[in-house]
């Protein structure tokens, strides 16, 4: 079932609750930036002040307050119609049978889903996890509703939907002796890479080659079956490789390895959300894909920034 509140006016009025958009933030799965751009994007557009800041304190101005008490009869009208329809279509409840691929339900899912189920208790998940081919594969077979995977796909019977931007940053051991991965030095490297049917590995692959780089110009390249064994491999000194940045923000704030470049190459991808062509989805299938579109941009917001090494002079 689509959410009937204005998102904006969610955030403000959580804000307003709390008195806290750290608290907010928590409430809300969201990170604080998000909220206080929310809050700021709503006073913009009323041309009011919601809050004052002064002090070291959050209050609410006049003009807030008469604002939250619209904003909670609002809240109570919006329940009372989700409550009617649901008990009419139980659209929202049910089961869920849901597929991502590895990287997004490691790093990716566990912060959509928590703000999916505090609007939509009744929902059941159904999680099954695989790469990009795999949760495409069971898709097609009719094993899972929706599917949440690591770059777009050209199977027929397969709709497409963009839903956030990721990049894949190159990790190295942390006494790797550049920050700069030269292509001279290319040959003397060990790559670590993705098994063969995950989104990662294609996506790696096409970037290395639109910089004129090929698997043979390393010295060896080794398939891992995750990301988190590329990390692992890392760490240990095996070599290096290319993982979404939203998996190695640990990592690096733990200086247990180190982001460096790769002259002339940008890896950058967009995980997609897919059902099967035809009319939309319903019931949870189609609460699920609505509620993740809607909130992309928010989640984007969410992603850890990983400590990239400083170039040396």
């Amino acid at each position: 079932m689509a959410q009937l509140e204005n998102f904006r006016l969610k955030v403000f009025r959580t804000v307003a609750e709390h008195l806290s958009f750290r608290r907010a933030a928590e409430h809300l799965f969201l990170s604080q930036p998000a909220v206080t751009l929310q809050v700021k994007a709503l006073e913009d557009e009323l041309g009011v002040r919601l809050f004052d800041r002064s002090g070291g304190r959050i209050s609410l101005t006049r003009q807030g307050s008469i604002l939250l008490g619209y904003a909670q009869r609002l809240a109570d009208l919006v329940a009372d119609a989700e409550h009617q329809l649901g008990d009419n279509s139980h659209e929202a409840s049910g089961e869920l049978l849901l597929g991502v691929s590895t990287t997004i339900g490691q790093y990716v899912l566990p912060r959509l889903l928590g703000a999916f189920l505090a609007d939509h208790p009744r929902v059941q998940f159904s999680l099954t996890s695989g790469n990009t081919d795999e949760i495409v594969h069971l898709l097609l077979a009719g094993k899972i509703a929706v599917g949440l995977i690591e770059g777009p796909t050209h199977e027929r019977g397969v709709h497409v939907e963009p839903l956030m931007d990721d990049e894949l940053v190159l990790i190295a051991p942390v006494d790797f002796p550049a920050d700069v991965l030269l292509p001279a030095h290319v040959e003397k490297v060990t790559l670590l890479m993705r098994e063969q049917g995950s989104g990662s590995r294609r996506v790696v692959e096409s970037s290395l080659k639109k910089a004129g780089y090929s698997l043979k110009s390393f010295q060896r390249v080794i398939d891992m079956g995750s990301t988190e064994a590329i990390k692992s491999a890392v760490e240990a000194g095996l070599g290096v490789g290319l993982v979404s940045h939203w998996a190695v923000s640990k990592e690096t704030e733990l200086n247990a390895v180190k982001i460096i470049t790769m002259q002339g190459v940008t890896v950058t991808r967009q995980f997609t959300l897919i059902s099967p062509s035809g009319p939309e989805p319903q019931g949870p299938a189609g609460a699920f894909r609505r509620f993740a579109l809607d909130r992309s941009s928010f989640l984007s917001s969410m992603a850890p920034k990983p400590k990239r090494t400083p170039r040396r002079r």
